[in-house]
């Protein structure tokens, strides 16, 4: 099972001195595990436990942790503060308007008042109390059970998609095996041909000539690169099957399985000297590309 990065979780829990505590713990795609967390203020003496479950729980990805404690019957919705420099600005850039544009009416303090920045409200300071250990825990652990329930949902829709574009490298893989050996046979015709219209009734060199058909199918033969494609399709196809559980990082290795195959792919289409192999060459690529854009949020 493969896990997405991306992921939300939310918890809350009750304190016995009736304090809420909520969690809200969001996670995106990123190359290593980095932890930003945000408690309430005089809580930061838990900040390594935090820390340390978060790690416990996820291996990679960029995770957003915001804790919030508040009393539920707290009245003060924050003061009113009014900024007479907006308000002074917004009035003399508005009356030079009605003056250079010949406008009609006046600026009202209703008006004035809904124009941006002139009137805000500043919520009070956070105040947490004292911090509470269990509960910052319990609560935690809540919020990222729901960001892992979240992360192996979205994964399982990810390993679809993976797996169809497996499947389409597969199909391309068995077009290239197709035409690979009837694109070697028309080429040593045709070397054949051109020997024995270029030498006229000169009888040609067998020898020379079966040693230069030899060359070219050396030099264009990719029954190897074929052969080590199919391997990485099959290794990436059973990273997928035993894919470990958490800390696995079976996103990275399946990104060097990628780069691998997109290595063999290139060498096919620069081997090819056939239009046809060479487009199916294109079209793996194609598919490897989007491997790997998936594969920036796998786990």
């Amino acid at each position: 099972m493969i896990r997405s990065m991306t992921g939300y979780g939310t918890a809350q829990v009750t304190l016995t001195d009736k304090r809420v505590l909520r969690a809200e713990v969001r996670t995106l795609n990123h190359r290593h595990l980095s932890i930003s967390a945000s408690l309430p203020r005089g809580w930061e003496e838990l900040r390594p436990g935090v820390m340390e479950k978060v790690r416990g729980a996820l291996s990679r990805g960029a995770v957003s942790l915001s804790v919030a404690c508040e009393r539920p019957d707290r009245a003060d919705a924050g003061t009113p503060v009014l900024d007479l420099e907006q308000a002074r600005s917004w009035a003399e850039l508005l009356g030079e308007a009605k003056v250079v544009l010949g406008l009609e009416g006046g600026l009202d303090v209703n008006t004035l008042a809904r124009l941006p920045g002139v009137l805000r409200i500043d919520a009070p300071a956070e105040d947490g109390g004292a911090p509470h250990a269990e509960g910052l825990m319990s609560c935690l652990d809540a919020a990222l059970c729901a960001v892992l329930e979240m992360r192996e949902v979205e994964g399982r829709r990810l390993e679809k998609v993976l797996r169809r574009s497996v499947g389409r490298i597969e199909a391309e893989t068995e077009v290239i095996e197709t035409l690979a050996p009837r694109r070697l046979v028309r080429e040593r015709d045709r070397v054949r041909a051109r020997t024995e219209a270029l030498a006229g009734d000169v009888a040609a060199d067998e020898e020379r000539l079966a040693r230069e058909i030899a060359y070219l199918a050396e030099r264009w033969d990719i029954a190897e690169e074929v052969a080590r494609l199919r391997s990485h399709v099959a290794l990436f196809l059973e990273t997928l099957d035993d894919a470990p559980g958490p800390g696995g990082k079976v996103g990275k290795r399946l990104g060097f399985v990628v780069q691998e195959m997109h290595r063999e792919a290139n060498t096919v289409g620069a081997k090819a000297n056939d239009a046809a192999i060479a487009a199916a060459a294109i079209r793996v690529k194609e598919e490897l590309e989007r491997l790997r854009e998936q594969l920036e949020n796998v786990e």
